[in-house]
């Protein structure tokens, strides 16, 4: 992270304490070049490419597991865009946005690990 080039920096790192701080089993690994979260498998990881914005994927792990129930989350802000039943990405357009709805953020995480 230290070398990272993109211009939302700031906003990727609050959110990253933001994530580590839900709890404190939760570890940060370097996952496709990106900061992942994972309790006993990974639940979010950064997608930092193209650098345009800011996107964080909710899913459940790298291979697909057998859904048992539907997944879902509020989004009063139009943060979210599913792209399978099991899981989505959170885009932010800046470190701006990113620190103003951080806690909101924190939030969704919060509840997209409770659900798995």
């Amino acid at each position: 992270m230290c070398e990272l080039d993109h211009p939302c920096k700031d906003g990727i790192n609050r959110l990253r304490s933001a994530i580590k701080s839900l709890d404190s089993r939760i570890q940060e690994e370097v996952k496709w070049n990106s900061p992942s979260y994972k309790l006993e498998d990974h639940f979010a990881t950064f997608k930092l490419y193209p650098p345009k914005q800011i996107q964080l994927v909710l899913h459940r792990g790298a291979k697909p597991k057998v859904l048992d129930k539907q997944l879902g989350l509020p989004d009063p802000h139009g943060l979210l865009k599913w792209v399978a039943p099991d899981r989505c990405v959170l885009s932010l357009r800046s470190s701006e946005q990113a620190i103003e709805l951080e806690s909101e953020v924190q939030e969704l995480v919060r509840l997209w690990v409770a659900q798995l």
